[in-house]
């Protein structure tokens, strides 16, 4: 009888137990709704990231059926393929406009768009200075690229000042921050970081997924919160929080863009979005800037 070379992952199960760190996935029933049911409980969620309740939003709800009629229920290909359709290319246009950026792409996920997008614009010749507490997506991605890796302790900024002062000048460098960080919250430095990269001439980059629709006019983000436009080379969102769908984007140059379209390993070798779900986040983008009451009423 052939033993089971995954036999060793029950052990690691068990350890979790003992720790207090196994989990079970609680199961919703029903719509995501302040008031709802997990595991024939009735509570209030304090846990989705469904910020400003668009999951349920009419308007939402009526553009995705309409596409799924009209255009069916997935894409067939990888956007660099055939999978590019007339309903994400609009996407990523109202996107751009929205950011206030000369291009937008879209990806499969929040989490795709910032692993992908460091690991395809560094190489191992490079550095990134990064805060802490950023997203586990950022740090795969400075993994992925094989580039040095160089973190400063939270929103630190004289300390980030410090490490990118002691790096060669002719070096590639990349600087990053969450715009809102995940666990706490908080708000990046962005001014003071967004000086240190203009002085040494550093990549800045900006993960603003949690701050999507609900910082800055109409939701725009951090960089409009802080009047940063024009001064971070790289802005990774999110359509799967405060949007209310599913994806991730990085808002940009159109050379940033086009290069991603070439280099971006999620997005080249993944299948692109299901038409429902592009036509989705394009009414959410309507919703914000046509109803800013409900971002408003988000931080009242």
């Amino acid at each position: 009888m052939r033993s089971d070379p995954l036999g060793y992952l029950s052990t690691e199960l068990d350890t979790l137990k003992q720790q207090g760190l196994y989990r079970t996935l609680r199961v919703l029933e029903g719509e995501q709704k302040p008031k709802t049911t997990f595991d024939h409980r009735q509570v209030v969620n304090l846990s989705s990231n469904n910020y400003l309740g668009l999951t349920t939003h009419p308007l939402l709800r009526e553009r995705a059926l309409e596409a799924t009629r009209r255009l069916g229920v997935g894409s067939g290909s990888v956007r660099s393929i055939a999978g590019t359709m007339d309903v994400h290319m609009e996407l990523e246009r109202r996107l751009a406009g929205f950011k206030n950026t000369e291009a937008v792409v879209v990806f499969q996920s929040g989490f795709a768009a910032n692993a992908g997008t460091v690991a395809a614009v560094l190489s191992k010749d490079d550095v990134v200075i990064s805060d802490e507490l950023n997203h586990a997506s950022i740090i795969d991605g400075c993994r992925l690229s094989r580039a040095a890796i160089k973190v400063f302790p939270h929103k630190d900024a004289a300390a980030a000042r410090r490490i990118v002062s002691e790096l060669p000048a002719a070096q590639r460098k990349l600087l990053i921050t969450d715009g809102v960080f995940s666990m706490d919250g908080d708000l990046g430095a962005l001014p003071a970081l967004c000086d240190i990269a203009e002085e040494f001439g550093c990549i800045m980059m900006v993960d603003d997924a949690h701050a999507s629709g609900v910082f800055g006019r109409n939701g725009r983000g951090t960089i409009d919160h802080f009047s940063m436009h024009g001064r971070v080379d790289i802005q990774v969102g999110t359509l799967s929080k405060a949007i209310g769908a599913l994806g991730g984007y990085v808002a940009g140059s159109k050379a940033l863009i086009e290069f991603l379209y070439h280099r971006a390993r999620p997005f080249l070798f993944s299948t692109s979005h299901p038409p429902a779900v592009a036509a989705a986040c394009i009414a959410a983008v309507d919703v914000l800037e046509q109803e800013p009451q409900i971002i408003e009423r988000l931080s009242s």
